[in-house]
């Protein structure tokens, strides 16, 4: 046998392994609306750019009828490729092959393929769709598992993390997708679950199929566990190159600037776009695209507690965080839900360079029994803590109320701010002018012969007396009045200002976040 016999047989060995489960699976695969893991792959990196590594890794298992049984690459497919000409890392499991099911050499390509994202500092996705772990090999499986969520779970914060979700992903391995940053699923072929629909209707005895329970839909409105999702894996797979490209590689650099055209940044229409009168809704996404560059805000959890917006977006180029109170939904008070999202985002936001803009329009934290013993106390507490732990650059547009506690946690000056802007028909107080005339000047209502009248009067003095940007500007808690006109100007203004701010905070291990 000579050299070129070999590369001949190097060469059918690699067509064995990239023909996975076989034609016959391939075909069950596709007739399901599914694509195999490998036309996934060349969906989402760059043509060309895939290289692929160990495929040639085989299970060593020899119990329960899996002696001999080949499993080309294991199930799943590893290496790194391009995504608009940088660097990313990847899985991508192999349902054609043992369901995906997750064993010990699985899961060692997996880690293997992790450490070298970090290594080289390059963003980690994972395309998901397994059976879960691997019965026929026990333990080790379990064990492989863990290998995985340790590093999910030391990466966080130093490489930009993505799962998507394309079928099945159930039991443990849930638990990875859970910790990394963004989660994106397939309408109808993709379900998240802990225990699926057999088991929970044995042992609780509910009946429920596994779209209602875990399907993207549920995940990306109930639960909130998914952040994005989409009709077809191709519309996924974009969406996840559109999220990339306002990503920094690492936690080490900054988030890609883009050039943009010059344009008049003064915005003459944002004066119409919010009612005068602060109890009237309106949708805060029409402010927000006014403001920012045209066409570029990426929603974050569109679905899941909408009486918050959070996504990214550009500035003159410049990628931004936004975290906007909702007022179509709720008044844009804060729950429990619309806590727990803004304060995971800030954080995202902050362990990767990219500064962040409030605008804030909140009556307050949402009151009832409900939220109270959901325990709204411990859940607000994180938007406290996540804005005063940020270091990036912060600035707050007050759009037109901010009321009480839910003032201070959305990025006041207090816990942190650089800048704060508000309109002047914003109104900073306690409470509103209704509810605080009717606490302060109770007495004096009571004994009116004219109580409504009064009241009126009382909350309109209330309102012209406290209830406004001047107050709070005065002691410095504002840093400026603004023309709602002028606010793209100011906040691109602020960007420039604070490209190279440092800011240290106190050596410690980490902090004690209220979980």
């Amino acid at each position: 046998m000579d050299i070129y016999e070999k590369i001949n047989e190097l060469y059918d060995k690699r067509r064995e392994v990239e023909l996975g489960g076989g034609d016959e699976k391939i075909d069950k695969q596709h007739e399901k609306g599914k694509l195999t893991a490998r036309e996934r792959i060349d969906l989402l990196v760059d043509p060309g750019s895939f290289v692929e590594l160990n495929p040639f890794i085989e299970h060593r298992c020899s119990d329960f009828g899996l002696d001999g049984v080949q499993g080309p690459g294991d199930g799943v497919v590893t290496g790194y490729g391009k995504v608009d000409g940088k660097p990313i890392y990847l899985f991508s499991q192999d349902f054609t092959v043992f369901g995906g099911a997750l064993g010990e050499m699985h899961a060692k390509k997996i880690s293997h393929v992790m450490d070298l994202a970090v290594k080289n500092g390059a963003p980690f996705i994972g395309l998901n769709d397994s059976g879960g772990a691997r019965i026929q090999e026990g333990v080790v499986s379990l064990d492989g598992y863990g290998h995985i969520f340790y590093r999910n779970s030391i990466y966080s914060g130093v490489i930009p993390q993505i799962s998507i979700i394309m079928g099945p992903c159930a039991g443990g391995a849930v638990y990875s997708p859970a910790i990394t940053d963004f989660v994106f699923m397939v309408d109808d072929t993709s379900q998240m679950f802990i225990t699926g629909p057999k088991v929970i209707e044995t042992v609780t005895g509910e009946k429920i199929s596994s779209e209602d329970l875990g399907g993207a839909k549920v995940h990306n409105s109930i639960s909130g566990n998914a952040h994005f999702r989409g009709k077809t894996e191709e519309e996924v797979l974009f969406d996840v190159r559109r999220l990339l490209s306002y990503l920094p590689q690492n936690n080490e650099e900054k988030p890609p600037r883009i050039e943009v055209e010059e344009e008049d940044d003064y915005r003459a229409n944002v004066t119409d776009l919010i009612p005068f009168d602060a109890i009237r809704p309106y949708d805060v996404r029409i402010v927000i695209n006014e403001i920012v560059d045209e066409g570029s805000f990426m929603e974050v959890q569109k679905e899941f507690a909408k009486n918050i917006v959070v996504g990214l977006a550009r500035m003159k180029g410049e990628v931004v965080g936004l975290v906007c109170n909702q007022p179509k939904f709720m008044a844009g008070g804060l729950d429990i839900d619309s806590s727990d999202k803004a304060a995971r985002f800030i954080r995202f936001c902050d362990s990767f360079n990219i500064p962040l803009i409030t605008f804030e329009d909140v009556t307050g934290f949402f009151p009832g029994i409900k939220q109270e013993h959901g325990g709204i106390i411990r859940h607000g507490a994180k938007i406290l803590y996540a804005y005063s732990e940020a270091t990036v650059p912060k600035m707050t547009v007050i759009l037109r109320k901010a009321y009480g506690g839910a003032y201070v946690a959305l990025n006041s000056k207090s816990i942190g701010a650089d800048l704060v802007f508000a309109w002047p028909n914003a109104e900073i107080a306690v409470m509103g002018p209704q509810g605080a005339a009717n606490i302060i000047f109770a007495r004096e209502i009571a004994g009116s012969d004219n109580p409504e009248q009064l009241r009126e009067q009382k909350i309109e003095e209330y309102r012209e007396k406290f209830a406004n940007p001047y107050v709070a500007a005065s002691r410095g808690m504002v840093d400026d009045v603004i023309d709602p006109r002028e606010t793209r100007i100011k906040l691109i203004q602020g960007l420039e200002m604070m490209r190279n701010k440092r800011e240290d905070r106190p050596k410690k291990k980490h902090g004690n976040i209220p979980l």
